[in-house]
């Protein structure tokens, strides 16, 4: 069934995914949607140094949010601060340096930002595929760490904050590479069998979709929401995936295109009014699970993924 998975997904993607997918689908995009004033409203961007974090804290910034940058390189950050507080004229870009591999940094970086500042939207961008099995110094799988454990720390611990604030939202950049993966609780470092870091991002990226759905069932207070960027050429792509890349490269969307269903689900009042916990693709929610794929997961497997999940964040908490 994987194989007829990674079959449905490349053509389901090479019709969809593509500049070509995404330029039919805004032909039904409401323009006034993102006609809006952020000023006032904090925004948070994991991984803004690049690619499509990058072009949605660029986005935020021109429509006069403030936006928090979380990167893991100082350098790469500061720079890429300076082109977006040129081109939105927006002096109320900051940067914060966490590397979201590192629990214990999530966990502290949250804790002070959380003590220090108001924030009105989470947007989980960051990520990584590393295509060898790597540790990180906690000793995790580092595509887990990053993707999975990373996001659910900062986000658990933000929640609070963001409760007190009007119209919070938190938007997670998964993957419709997701749609290949049934949810496995027994393996989440990929300790068994043979390393295959796609499979293990994409893995990640359907944790992320059901980590979603069970905290918009916990938060009503919040509205939260998943998206799939479709195919983009971005720095990651290029590193991660350099075969994809190289045949792929015509089709790919540009770094804005991809970002563009983040920033209308961060800033859009049409996008508040959809249903909390959705994964959406191209401004639309869509489905998380292609037909006859078996990919669905029980209820027991999402709560002990929860519960792994907990342990971990507990085992690391300053």
């Amino acid at each position: 069934m994987s194989f007829y998975r990674n079959t449905v997904w490349f053509v389901k993607g090479l019709q969809e995914y593509t500049k070509s997918g995404y330029e039919a689908a805004a032909k039904h995009f409401v323009p006034a949607d993102l006609d809006v004033n952020l000023n006032g409203r904090s925004f948070m961007v994991t991984g803004a140094n690049s690619g499509i974090g990058k072009a949605a804290a660029q986005e935020i910034a021109k429509r006069g949010g403030t936006v928090h940058m979380v990167c893991r390189n100082k350098g790469r950050a500061e720079a890429a601060k300076g082109e977006i507080v040129e081109s939105s004229k927006n002096e109320n870009v900051h940067v914060h340096i966490v590397d979201m591999s590192s629990a214990r940094q999530v966990w502290e970086f949250a804790q002070s930002f959380s003590q220090n500042n108001t924030l009105h939207v989470l947007i989980n961008n960051a990520g990584c595929m590393v295509n060898q099995r790597e540790l990180t110094e906690e000793g995790l799988e580092k595509n887990f760490a990053t993707n999975t454990l990373g996001t659910y720390i900062l986000t658990t611990a933000l929640i609070p904050a963001l409760k007190k604030v009007e119209d919070p939202r938190v938007i997670t950049v998964s993957s419709g590479g997701m749609l290949t993966q049934k949810l496995d609780v027994d393996d989440l470092q990929f300790e068994k069998g043979t390393f295959d870091g796609t499979m293990a991002y994409a893995q990640n990226k359907r944790q992320q979709v059901i980590l979603t759905e069970r905290w918009a069932a916990q938060h009503k207070e919040i509205h939260f929401s998943s998206m799939h960027p479709g195919w983009a050429d971005t720095p990651a792509v290029q590193t991660s995936m350099p075969s994809f890349h190289a045949r792929m490269k015509s089709k790919l969307r540009t770094e804005a295109m991809g970002a563009d269903t983040a920033v209308w689900l961060a800033v859009s009042a049409a996008a508040a009014k959809q249903p909390s916990g959705l994964f959406f693709q191209d401004r639309k929610g869509v489905a998380t699970h292609l037909p006859l794929a078996s990919s669905r997961s029980t209820p027991q497997e999402e709560e002990k993924l929860l519960a792994a999940l907990e342990e971990f964040a507990q085992k690391f908490k300053p």
